[in-house]
Order: C-alpha cells, then structure tokens, then sequence
C-alpha cells in the first residue's frame, strides 16, 4: 500500500514526511522520486530525491514502468521529475496488475500526480492523505523557505523593491525577498487554488484533510492515527527495516 501525500505549496507535506517516516511503529518506507535538477547544499541523493543524469531520464521515459513524468521549464534549462515503479510484481509482460510486496510505502506529489499513481496502481493501493492550511501561514512559510535556500544576501539587488525579510540565523542578519520573488510564490498560491479546489478534490474522491495551520505534533499525531486504522482495517501489518524504494 502507498500513502500519498498531497496539499498546497507551503502546507507543511515534506515537514510531515519527514516526521511520518521517523515513526518505528508505522515502518513506512519511502518511495522516492527521480529528478534532473541539481542537487541542492543539505539534500542527499536517494533521500529527498533520487538525482539522475539527462541520459538517465531518457532511459526510464522508454520503461512501462514509468508511472509519470513533469517537466518544468525554468531559467537553467528543464528540469524532470519522474515517478518510476520498481516496487511492484506484475502478470506478465503489460504490465496490467500491479502486486505490491507486504510492507508500506508513503510519498509526496500533486493532485495530477496522484491520479496517474491511482491509475498505475490501482485505487485500492493508493490512499490519499491531503494537507491544507490557512493561505496566510502558507505564504509566510514559503518565503522562509526561499529565504533559507539563498546563499548571499538579497541586499546587493538594490534594483529591487523588497517587502518580506527575516533574520533566519539569528545573528542580526536580515535577508530579504525582492518583488519579483514574492510575486512568484503568490503566483503559486493562486494556482494551487485552482489545482485543488473542491471540485478537483472532489472528482479524485478525496473528501478528507488535516490541518496544518497549528502545531505540526497535532497534525501529524492525526495522520498516524489515520494511517493506523487504516493498516489495521485492512490487517496490514507494519515491517521494520524500511528502506527506501528509488534504485533504477
């Protein structure tokens, strides 16, 4: 079985996978995602994603086993993201029924993405765990999020006007966003209105959600009970010494 998170930018969905994944009792393993970008300072490769060459990517497009694909154009060059199946037993050939082994697998995605694991897999195999908080709060995390992953301070753009800043290591120093930056993340949000909105949740017959707008221990303490009664109506049994699924 493969729990899939999903939910709008700045919901807290990678926060929550990390915490879900330290959970010994639940012994979920992750199913990672390959990717072209490069790899960024404090991510480990086959952790956060599995990084592969442009060649690599090619390979894994011609596989029936690739169960989806996204690319987006930025101003490096494309960058894919793929989801490959390298989990599953299957009945032959085409690859028509889809046998997952006996532990469970959790990952993160779009509402696009979701549809396409739910056709690959099966509904009876994907379940959905959908994460939503308050607009507001996701904007501030998404800006401090950007703001971490800057190296240099955004004081030497003095072409720029800037409206959001935070002093993230606490030494004084006060890093700052530029407009086109913070347009870029409120481009996002409206977007993911779009993406998820009740109609779409609706017609993917996702009907549930958990809050993330206060504190994350809640939140995450509801997914596990969740995920719990969910293994335990289906009498699934949790397996120790995950590993994650991701290897070509």
């Amino acid at each position: 079985m493969i729990f899939y998170l999903l939910g709008k930018s700045g919901s807290g969905k990678d926060t929550i996978l990390k915490e879900l994944l330290k959970d010994e009792e639940l012994s979920l393993r992750p199913f990672t995602l390959y990717t072209t970008r490069p790899i960024r300072p404090g991510e480990k490769n086959g952790r956060e994603y599995n990084f592969i060459t442009e060649e690599e990517a090619k390979e894994l497009e011609r596989s029936k086993r690739l169960i989806e694909m996204r690319v987006y154009n930025t101003v490096y060059g494309p960058w894919k993201y793929m989801s490959y199946d390298n989990i599953s037993i299957t009945d032959g050939d085409e690859y028509r029924e889809k046998i997952l082994p006996e532990c469970n697998y959790i990952t993160i995605g779009t509402l696009e993405s979701y549809v396409k694991y739910v056709n690959y897999y099966g509904n009876e195999n994907i379940i959905p765990v959908y994460i939503s908080a308050d607009r507001d709060i996701r904007r501030e995390r998404a800006c401090l999020r950007l703001i971490k992953r800057q190296d240099t301070s955004a004081e030497s753009d003095g072409k720029q006007v800037h409206e959001y800043g935070a002093d993230i290591s606490g030494d004084g120093t006060f890093k700052l966003l530029s407009k086109s930056e913070l347009e870029e993340i409120d481009r996002r949000l409206k977007a993911d209105e779009a993406d998820f909105s009740d109609d779409n949740l609706k017609k993917c017959g996702i009907d549930m959600s958990f809050d993330n707008s206060g504190k994350l221990e809640d939140c995450v303490n509801k997914i596990k009970e969740h995920i719990t009664d969910i293994l335990r109506a289906k009498e699934i049994k949790p397996l120790g010494n995950a590993k994650s699924a991701g290897n070509i």
